[in-house]
C-alpha cells in the first residue's frame, strides 16, 4: 500500500538540515521524551524593584532563599551554623569573601579542599534536576571537563575515589582554587533559579536601575512585565519630551540624578544652566530632594541646586502635557491642566469649584496670557536634553532590552503575571476602553496597547503614527484606564503647589479597591483563557501594607500581590523589604524580606537578608517538565521530529550519512 506523501515536507527538508539521518533524529526524540520527565525548573518572581541594585543583586544570588535551603537539607547537622553560613556567601558572593577568609585563614590549603568538595555535593544537589546536556551548557568553559567529572562522580570504586580526590588536590596545588570556586559558585547561583519574572517597575526611586540593567543583560533567562515607571524610560528614550521630563524630575526628587548623567551619559548642564538663572533667587523649598540634609553644608548646596533643576524641568513637563492632552481629547485629561486655572496675581488656583492658596507662587517661566507656551530657553533646554536621550547608546541599549524580554502580561505556566491592573467598571464588568479609535476590554485592550508600546519606539522616526504612539506610551505612565497605573488621576501638581492634603488623593480603579473579591480575579483569568481553579494572578504595582495586617494573598488565594515595599521609599509605609515568589517542582512559595543592610554586611558579616516564609502552596504531586508551557513546545518538537523519522523511513527523504 502506497503512503501519502507529507503536507509539510518543505518543513522536514529544512528540519533534515538540523537532524541529517534516522540515527539522529532518533538519539533527539530519545533525549527530550526523558526531559519531559525531569522535574520542572525553579522560577522566581520579583516586583517593584525601584532602582535597589544592592537588594535585587542579593535576592539573585541567594534566589530568595532557595540556595540557604538547598545547603540546610544537604548537611543538616552535619555541619555548624557559622560554616552554612560562610558557605551560603562564599557561593554569593566569591570573588570577595575568599579574600576576606584569606586574611585570617591559618590552613589555606586546607580550607580550600575541604570549600571544594562542599561546593561539589551542592552543585551535584541543585544539578539532578537537569539533563547532562543543560548543565553541560552553564559550566564555564575553562573547567568544563574537570566539573563534568566531578558532578558525575560515583564512589563505587576506591580507585574512582582516588581519580576524584586527585583532581581537587591538583586544582589546589596549581593555585587554581579560586578560579574554580568563583566558577563552582556561580554555577550555583545559575541552577538555583532556572527562569527570573519581574513583574514590572526597574526603574526610578533608587539610584541602581543602570546597574539593575546591566546584570540583566547578562542573566541567563528572565522576562519583564512592564511598570508604568519602565514605559516612562522606554517613551523617554523614544524621545516623548513629556516623559523625558517626568524621568529627570523623578530622579531629581530622590537625588539620582548620576542615573542621567553618569549612568547614561546625558548632559543636564542646559538644565541646570538654565534653572540658576531662572529662579536663582528662588529656594525652590517645595522641590528639595527627599534626602536633603541641611546640617551637611555641602550637601545642602547641591541639594538646592538640584531643587532648581528639579522645579524647572516640573514646569517644563507640565507644559509638555498639555500638548498631548490637547492632541488627544479621547484621554479625557483637560482636568489635568492646570496652568492656566492659577491666578497669579493672587497666588491663587481653583479646582472643582473651591480655591486654594498655593505654596509656591514663583514661576517666572509661565506667561499668564499664554501659560502652556515654552519660553525660547526652555525650548533650548528640551531640544538639548531630547537629543542628548535619542542618542545615548547605552540607554537605547537598555530600553531594547525592555522590549525585547518585555510585555504587559504573559502567561507562563497557567499563571497570569502582569504588574499593574485591568480595568474594570464599579459593577465588576471589564471596562471598555477606546485607544487608536477602537474600544477594547481585558486582554485585548492589554494586546492593543502593547502594539502601540512598541509602535512608538520603532515606528519610523518623525512619523505622525510614532508621535500618537509615544502619546499612548504617556497615556500607560499616568492615564486612568491605563494597566500600569489605574487610579483616576496622578496629582503631581497638586503635591508641589498645594498643602491640602484631600488634593492629593489618587483614586484606583475598582480593580485594585476590589481584589479580594474571588470573582474579580476569576473574570481577568477566564477574559485571559486561563482556569481559575488552576491558575493564579501575579501582581505588583500598588505595595502590600503589611504593618497595617494586610496580605498579599487575595481572593482567596487566586491573586498573589508581591510588591512589598523593595523600594527604601516604601518601607515605612508596608513594614518590610517586598516580597519574592518561588515556584518549584513541589508547588508555590511565597517569601517576604526584612531590609538589605549593605553587600559589604553580608560579605564581612555573612548577614543573608532575613527572609519568612508567608505561604506554602504545594502541588499533590512533583510537577514536571512535561507538566510546563517548555514541555508542551518539547511535545511540539517530539511531534515534528516523528514526523521527519516517518518521513525518512518512509522514503520520502534521503538520509545523509
Amino acid at each position: 500500500m502506497e503512503t501519502k506523501k507529507p503536507d509539510d515536507l518543505k518543513y522536514l527538508q529544512l528540519l533534515s538540515m538540523k537532524y541529517p539521518n534516522i540515527n539522529s533524529v532518533s538519539s533527539e526524540l530519545i533525549n527530550l521524551s526523558a526531559i519531559l520527565n525531569l522535574p520542572k525548573g525553579t522560577e522566581h518572581f520579583i516586583s517593584d524593584i525601584h532602582g535597589e541594585y544592592e537588594a535585587f543583586s542579593h535576592v539573585l544570588r541567594n534566589a530568595s532563599g532557595v540556595v540557604k535551603n538547598h545547603i540546610d537539607y544537604i548537611f543538616g547537622t552535619s555541619m555548624r551554623e557559622s560554616e552554612k553560613k560562610e558557605i551560603a556567601t562564599l557561593i554569593y558572593y566569591p570573588e570577595q569573601k575568599i579574600e576576606v577568609v584569606m586574611e585570617k585563614e591559618t590552613d589555606p590549603v586546607d580550607w580550600y579542599r575541604i570549600t571544594l568538595h562542599r561546593l561539589i555535593i551542592i552543585c551535584k544537589h541543585l544539578s539532578e534536576k537537569y539533563s547532562r546536556a543543560k548543565v553541560r551548557k552553564f559550566i564555564p568553559a575553562d573547567f568544563s571537563y574537570i566539573i563534568e567529572e566531578l558532578l558525575h562522580e560515583e564512589n563505587y570504586t576506591e580507585d574512582k575515589q582516588l581519580y576524584y580526590n586527585e583532581i581537587i588536590e591538583t586544582i589546589v596545588r596549581l593555585n587554581q582554587a579560586d578560579r574554580f570556586i568563583i566558577a563552582m559558585s556561580n554555577l550555583i547561583q545559575r541552577l538555583a533559579i532556572d527562569r527570573l519574572h519581574i513583574i514590572g517597575d526597574i526603574y526610578d526611586r533608587g539610584s541602581g536601575a543602570v546597574k539593575i540593567m546591566d546584570a540583566l543583560s547578562n542573566y541567563h533567562s528572565f522576562d519583564i512585565q512592564w511598570g508604568n515607571h519602565d514605559v516612562a524610560w522606554m517613551g523617554a528614550a523614544a524621545g516623548s519630551q513629556a516623559l523625558i521630563c517626568n524621568v529627570i524630575r523623578i530622579s531629581a526628587k530622590y537625588s539620582n540624578l548620576d542615573i542621567i548623567e553618569d549612568g547614561y551619559g546625558i548632559n543636564l548642564i542646559p538644565l541646570a544652566t538654565f534653572a540658576l538663572s531662572a529662579y536663582k533667587d528662588d529656594p525652590c523649598t517645595n522641590f528639595m530632594p527627599d534626602n536633603c540634609k541641611e546640617d551637611d553644608l555641602s550637601a545642602y548646596q547641591e541639594s538646592s541646586l538640584i531643587a532648581k533643576m528639579h522645579k524647572a524641568i516640573a514646569v517644563i513637563q507640565f507644559k509638555e502635557e498639555y500638548q498631548i492632552i490637547q492632541r488627544h481629547p479621547e484621554f479625557n485629561m483637560d482636568s489635568r491642566n492646570m496652568l492656566h486655572k492659577i491666578d497669579f496675581e493672587n497666588g491663587t488656583i481653583e479646582l472643582n469649584g473651591k480655591i486654594y492658596e498655593m505654596n509656591d507662587k514663583n514661576f517666572p517661566t509661565i506667561d499668564p496670557k499664554d501659560p502652556y507656551a515654552l519660553s525660547p530657553e526652555e525650548q533650548v533646554v528640551i531640544d538639548k536634553i531630547k537629543s542628548s536621550f535619542v542618542n545615548s547608546e547605552k540607554l537605547q541599549n537598555h530600553v531594547r532590552l525592555l522590549y525585547s524580554k518585555g510585555n504587559m502580561y504573559k502567561i507562563y505556566n497557567d499563571n497570569l503575571l502582569f504588574h499593574g491592573g485591568i480595568p474594570f467598571n464599579d459593577d465588576g464588568t471589564l471596562k471598555e476602553v477606546t485607544i487608536r479609535g477602537k474600544v477594547y476590554k481585558g486582554k485585548d485592550y492589554l494586546d492593543a496597547c502593547e502594539k502601540a508600546v512598541r509602535e512608538g519606539y520603532f515606528n519610523t522616526p518623525h512619523s505622525e503614527i510614532k508621535r500618537f504612539c509615544m502619546d499612548i506610551i504617556w497615556y500607560m505612565w499616568c492615564g486612568e484606564n491605563s494597566p500600569l497605573f489605574g487610579k483616576k488621576k496622578m496629582a503631581t501638581f497638586e503635591r508641589y503647589f498645594l498643602t491640602d492634603k484631600d488634593t492629593h488623593k489618587e483614586e484606583y480603579n475598582p480593580y485594585y479597591k476590589n481584589r479580594n473579591d474571588i470573582n474579580i480575579s476569576k473574570t481577568v483569568l477566564e477574559n485571559f483563557g486561563l482556569d481559575p481553579d488552576n491558575s493564579i494572578i501575579i501582581n505588583g504595582h500598588v505595595p502590600v501594607k503589611v504593618s497595617k495586617g494586610e496580605s498579599p494573598i487575595k481572593a482567596g488565594g487566586r491573586m498573589f500581590v508581591i510588591d512589598g515595599g523593595f523600594a527604601k521609599a516604601y518601607q515605612k509605609e508596608t513594614g518590610i523589604a517586598g516580597y519574592t515568589l518561588i515556584y518549584n517542582s513541589h508547588g508555590l512559595v511565597l517569601v517576604s524580606h526584612e531590609p538589605f543592610i549593605s553587600t559589604e554586611k553580608a560579605i564581612l558579616d555573612e548577614i543573608d537578608i532575613h527572609s519568612s516564609t508567608v505561604l506554602k502552596k504545594y502541588s499533590q504531586k512533583r510537577i514536571l517538565i512535561k507538566d510546563t508551557d517548555v514541555g508542551k513546545e518539547i511535545l511540539k518538537e517530539i511531534e515534528d521530529l516523528t514526523d521527519l523519522l516517518d518521513a525518512y523511513q518512509q522514503g520520502f527523504l534521503t538520509e545523509k550519512i
